[in-house]
């Protein structure tokens, strides 16, 4: 299933599923990195450029 088997073909069912998978992986990485380098701020002691960068991209649930 991956690219580097042998049984691998470039059809349209791989391209799209592979497509969504990393995409996928993408947003889950984006959103950890955000995560981590908010939490790292806020321990550091960073609070003025936390709270810049919280206004600026507020991401909430509700």
């Amino acid at each position: 299933m991956f690219p580097f088997c042998f049984e691998w073909a470039w059809d349209v069912g791989h391209i799209i599923f592979m497509g969504l998978l990393y995409m996928v992986l993408g947003a889950i990485s984006l959103g950890l990195l955000y995560a981590f380098v908010m939490t790292w701020l806020k321990v550091t002691g960073r609070d003025k450029l936390f709270e810049r960068l919280w206004i600026r991209f507020p991401i909430t649930l509700w």
